[in-house]
C-alpha cells in the first residue's frame, strides 16, 4: 500500500455536525465546537474525519437537502471557518471527507425555485422530474421515505422526490445536472478536502420515460447502468487531486454492489450487510466472507461499520433480546432492550469489527457506549416519522447531541437525564471505559502495520468467532477471538493478551460477548 493509498485501511470517523459539539452555547453543534475538539479526535486514534452535510438548508432532512453547496449553513459557522477546519484538522493528521447528496437538492435551491417560477414547458424544469397536470400521480413508484414520491406544483404539474417532497430528485440525463457536481467535486478538492462520499449513490439515473414499477424487469431507480459512467467521470477529477469517492450503496446483490469498486468507479463503499447482521458468529462470519470475497475481484478494501447517523446505536440493538439485526422496516416504539447486555456486547463488537482487513467508520458516540434515544413523538423532526404515519420512530434517536462534560445540556434535541454518565471527560481517565478501549484499540490497530488477509481458528465451535492475521512489519500473528456462547472459552497457548474487550473469568478463561487481540 502506498501512502496515497491510506484510505485502504484507515480509521474514519463519521462527524455529525449539528450533533457533535456546540461552540457558541445556542444548541447546535458547529464547526467552532468540532475545532475546539479537534485533539480529541486526533488522541482517539483515527485517520479521517467525514462531514455529513454542512451546507446552506433549510434541514428538511437533517441538512440532506442541500440549498447551496459553496456556502456553509449559518447555523454551523462560515465558509472560511471550513476551510479553516480542514487545515487545523490536516495538521493533526486528520483527513476531511465532506459529504455530497446528488440525487436531489433542497425546495429552496435556485435551480428548483427558477423551475416553479418558469411554469410547465420551460426548460428549467428539464433539470428536474417534473410532468403534466393529471388525477393520479405518474407512476406507482414508492418513495425511500415510504409513501407516494411525487407532489403537485401550484401549476398542476408533479415532480418527483424519492425522499421528502422539500427534496426534489434531479435529473442526471441532463448535462447541466452532471457539469454542475463536476464543479462541486473540485470547489471541495480546491479547499483541501480528501474526499467525498456520495448519499444514495445508487439511485441517481432513472429508467427511461419513469416506467411503472415490474417485477420482471430491473428496479426503475435502483442501480440503473448509467450511473457507473457518472462515477467514472468523478474518478477522473478525483484522481487529479488524490481525493477518494465513498459511495452508500444499499444494494443486497453483492455482485452489483462491487461493480462500484470496480478500479475506475469508486475507492470504496459502505458495507451494510455487516451492519444489519444480528449478534451471531454464524451470520458475522457469513458476512465477513461474502464481503471479502467479493471486493477481491475487483481489488477494492472492504469497509466496516457497526452505526451511521440513520440506523440504531449498537448498544441498544445488541440488547435486545430477539432482534439484535437492523432493518428499517422494523424500526418501531417501544422494543426492550438491555443495555448492560449490549454494552458488553458493543465492546467486543468493537475489537471484532476493528480487526478486519480493511476500513472501518466510527460513527460520534459509539466510542462512548451511547445508546439510543427514543424521543417523545412531539419532538420528532425526522421526515421518515411523519412518512410513515407515525409508525417509524426516525433516526432521531441516534442524533442527541454528544455529552462532553458533566453539565446536562439539552441541544436541538433533548438529552435523557443520565446522559452525563457517558461524558466524555468522565471517561476520559477511566481505564475500563469504552473511550478508553476504543482510544486502546485504534492505537493498537496502527502499531499492528499491514496486516495480511484473515484465516479463520477454530472452526469447529460454533459459539466462537477467531482469525488469525499476520504482520507484514514484523511477522507476528494478531489473532481476535469473540466468544458468544455461554461457556467459558479457554485462550490459545503461547499468546500475549494485547487487549480485551471485558475482564477474563478468574482462570484467564473468555467469558460470554467477550472478545480478546492475541500476538502469537
Amino acid at each position: 500500500m502506498t501512502s496515497t493509498e491510506w484510505w485502504r485501511s484507515a480509521a474514519i470517523y463519521q462527524v455529525y455536525v449539528r450533533s457533535f459539539a456546540d461552540g457558541n452555547g445556542d444548541g447546535t453543534g458547529d464547526l467552532a465546537g468540532v475545532r475546539a475538539r479537534l485533539p480529541y479526535l486526533a488522541e482517539l486514534g483515527v485517520d479521517a474525519l467525514w462531514f455529513t452535510p454542512w451546507y446552506l438548508s433549510p434541514l428538511a432532512d437533517g441538512g440532506y437537502d442541500v440549498a447551496d453547496y459553496r456556502t456553509i449553513d449559518p447555523a454551523f459557522g462560515t465558509l472560511a471557518e471550513a476551510e479553516q477546519l480542514i487545515a487545523e484538522a490536516r495538521a493533526l493528521g486528520l483527513r476531511c471527507i465532506v459529504d455530497i447528496v446528488p440525487n436531489h437538492v433542497s425546495d429552496q435551491h435556485p435551480w428548483f425555485k427558477a423551475a416553479l417560477a418558469a411554469g410547465p414547458g420551460a426548460p428549467e424544469r428539464e433539470l428536474f422530474h417534473f410532468r403534466p397536470h393529471s388525477p393520479q400521480p405518474p407512476n406507482d413508484w414508492v418513495g425511500e421515505f415510504g409513501g407516494v414520491p411525487w407532489s403537485r406544483t401550484d401549476d398542476g404539474e408533479w415532480y418527483l422526490h424519492l425522499f421528502a417532497p422539500e427534496q426534489p430528485d434531479l435529473n442526471w440525463a441532463h448535462p447541466t445536472v452532471r457539469q454542475e457536481h463536476e464543479d462541486v467535486l473540485w470547489f471541495w478538492f480546491e479547499r483541501g478536502a480528501a474526499g467525498v462520499r456520495i448519499d444514495s449513490a445508487a439511485l441517481l439515473a432513472k429508467a427511461d420515460g419513469l416506467p411503472a414499477m415490474d417485477p420482471a424487469r430491473p428496479h426503475p431507480f435502483h442501480d440503473q447502468p448509467e450511473v457507473h459512467d457518472i462515477y467514472r467521470s468523478w474518478r477522473k477529477t478525483a484522481e487529479e487531486y488524490d481525493a477518494i469517492l465513498i459511495g452508500e450503496v444499499w444494494l443486497p446483490d453483492e455482485e452489483r454492489f462491487t461493480r462500484y469498486l470496480r478500479p475506475d468507479e469508486l475507492h470504496t463503499a459502505f458495507n451494510f450487510d455487516f451492519l444489519t447482521r444480528p449478534w451471531d458468529p454464524a451470520e458475522l462470519w457469513e458476512s465477513i466472507e461474502l464481503t471479502l470475497s467479493g471486493h477481491a475481484p475487483v481489488g477494492a478494501p472492504a469497509t466496516w461499520v457497526l452505526a451511521n447517523h440513520d440506523v440504531t446505536r449498537t448498544v441498544t440493538r445488541y440488547g435486545r433480546a430477539d432482534d439484535t439485526g437492523f432493518a428499517f422496516d422494523r424500526k418501531r416504539f417501544g422494543v426492550p432492550t438491555d443495555l448492560d447486555l449490549g454494552t458488553r456486547r458493543a465492546r467486543a463488537a468493537a475489537l471484532l469489527t476493528l480487526a478486519l482487513p480493511g476500513s472501518v467508520y466510527l460513527y460520534q458516540g459509539e466510542e462512548l457506549g451511547l445508546p439510543e434515544v427514543e424521543i417523545p413523538r412531539h419532538l420528532i423532526q425526522d421526515p421518515m416519522h411523519a412518512r410513515s404515519g407515525g409508525a417509524d420512530p426516525g433516526r432521531d434517536g441516534c442524533r442527541v447531541p454528544l455529552p462532553w462534560d458533566d453539565t446536562p445540556r439539552d441541544g436541538w434535541l433533548p438529552a435523557p437525564p443520565d446522559w452525563v454518565a457517558y461524558a466524555a471527560e468522565r471517561q476520559a481517565d477511566d481505564p475500563d471505559s469504552m473511550l478508553s478501549l476504543y482510544r486502546t484499540a485504534l492505537h493498537l490497530r496502527r502499531t499492528l502495520g499491514d496486516a495480511g488477509p484473515l484465516r479463520r481458528l477454530r472452526p469447529e465451535e460454533p459459539r466462537v468467532l477467531s482469525f488469525a492475521r499476520t504482520s507484514a512489519r514484523d511477522g507476528a500473528t494478531w489473532i481476535c477471538l469473540v466468544n458468544f456462547g455461554p461457556d467459558d472459552v479457554v485462550l490459545p497457548a503461547d499468546t500475549e493478551l494485547l487487549l480485551a474487550s471485558g475482564p477474563l473469568s478468574p482462570r484467564g478463561r473468555l467469558p460470554q460477548d467477550t472478545a480478546v487481540w492475541l500476538r502469537a
